[in-house]
């Protein structure tokens, strides 16, 4: 029983390992190489050190292994140290960089040189020592750098404790083989996943930014950061393009969904422009994760957003659509607000957008800008209705309602 239940740990720890993996080669195919290559690193030492120090190796004497196990533990230490430090941005100066590079690796050889001037036993218990000092000192600069305000820091911190507490579980594993009962092999493991996580987390957080900073370099002024979208101008060609496109197969209709919001403005001149980029941002993270994947969006001018579709062969899920658009923007949320003088405590009201929505099915025969200038006044028109949607009623060529349900 306690062979299958440390099994289950060390598995999740390994699946753990997988998965940065693979986060690891995902990054390394969008071009994000050094976020591609610390994962793959701090992915592959852990694993490397806790499969050694598990005894899984293939070697039959005890003082080999031992001695092995040494050098595994102080490349382990030297590397996740550096990382640790890479992933804080203090090696970023060229002159504090290569000092730290050369106090690390003078370490590193001492610790090597004084292994080899003991016993095998000894110099594991030595290596696990250099491991644990490497690991308190990071964890004092991951603290430093938080009280000084980088955030980022804090989940370094967090990874770091989380590897103490990891680290010593497997050291006591190594030096006592037989001994160690099944909650210290549960511990480890689960200290272990938690310091690939946050380690994952702290990775995730700079390649978000690098996805973003290559997205603002290649749409340059078409790039709108508050809502993380095309800017209006851009939008208009993204219209185009969805047309052209569409010219293939012309019996089907390019499917769009205007939202318009009504009082931003009036939120603007009560609050601030702060509290109008807080709305802009949570509403167009709303849209963002209850759009398909297989529809564009983009700004609308100032007060709106513009969904396109890529496959225009469903209008019932159009309406679907629309309505959960529309159901999903008019939740309430929570806006901070502070009038930006660094004494001032900041405030929280309660906020709710005005939400009209417009859904059109166009020709590809229709002029793009037409079609937007049309879509957009249909979800203008819909902050007059109960439903706060309106579509284009082809049996009679008007803009009507369109009832919240279809058994109203």
């Amino acid at each position: 029983m306690n062979a299958a239940t440390i099994s289950f740990f060390w598995g999740a720890f390994f699946a753990t390992v997988a998965l940065m993996l693979a986060g690891a080669l995902a990054a390394f195919v969008q071009s994000h190489h050094r976020v591609a290559l610390a994962a793959a690193l701090s992915a592959l030492v852990s694993g490397l050190f806790v499969v050694s120090y598990l005894g899984w190796l293939p070697i039959d004497d005890p003082d080999d292994e031992a001695r092995l196990l040494a050098h595994i533990g102080i490349f382990s230490a030297t590397t996740l140290g550096l990382m640790l430090l890479a992933d804080l941005g203090l090696l970023r100066d060229r002159n504090g960089r290569r000092r730290v590079l050369a106090a690390m690796l003078a370490t590193a050889a001492a610790a090597v040189a004084a292994s080899w001037m003991v016993p095998p036993r000894a110099a594991l218990a030595l290596s696990s020592l250099m491991a644990v000092a490497v690991a308190l000192a990071g964890l004092l600069i991951g603290i430093r750098s938080a009280q000084r305000g980088d955030r980022l820091a804090w989940l370094a911190v967090f990874s770091v404790a989380c590897m103490l507490l990891a680290l010593g579980g497997v050291v006591w594993i190594a030096l006592d083989r037989r001994g160690v009962p099944w909650p210290v092999h549960a511990a480890s493991a689960l200290a272990g996943m938690a310091y690939l996580t946050g380690i994952g987390a702290m990775l995730w957080l700079r390649y978000s930014y690098l996805i973003e900073l290559r997205e603002v370099r290649s749409q340059g002024p078409r790039y709108d950061p508050i809502t993380r979208m095309q800017s209006s101008a851009a939008t208009g060609h993204m219209v185009t393009q969805a047309f052209q496109r569409q010219t293939q197969h012309p019996t089907r209709p390019v499917l769009l969904i205007a939202v318009s919001i009504g009082n931003l403005y009036a939120l603007e001149n009560l609050h601030g422009r702060a509290a109008l980029n807080h709305a802009l941002f949570v509403c167009a993270s709303r849209l963002r994760r209850c759009a398909p994947g297989d529809m564009e969006i983009g700004r609308l001018f100032d007060d709106g957003f513009l969904l396109v579709s890529r496959d225009a062969r469903e209008l019932e899920r159009l309406v679907k659509l629309g309505r959960l658009v529309a159901r999903r923007l008019s939740q309430p949320l929570n806006l901070a607000i502070s009038d930006g003088s660094p004494q001032a405590q900041e405030r929280h009201i309660e906020w709710v957008a005005q939400i009209g929505v417009g859904l059109l099915a166009a020709t590809v025969h229709a002029q793009p800008a037409a079609v937007i200038a049309k879509v957009r006044d249909m979800s203008r028109t819909a902050w007059s209705f109960a439903s706060r949607i309106a579509w284009h009623d082809q049996a009679s060529d008007m803009i009507a309602e369109l009832p919240e349900s279809d058994t109203r």
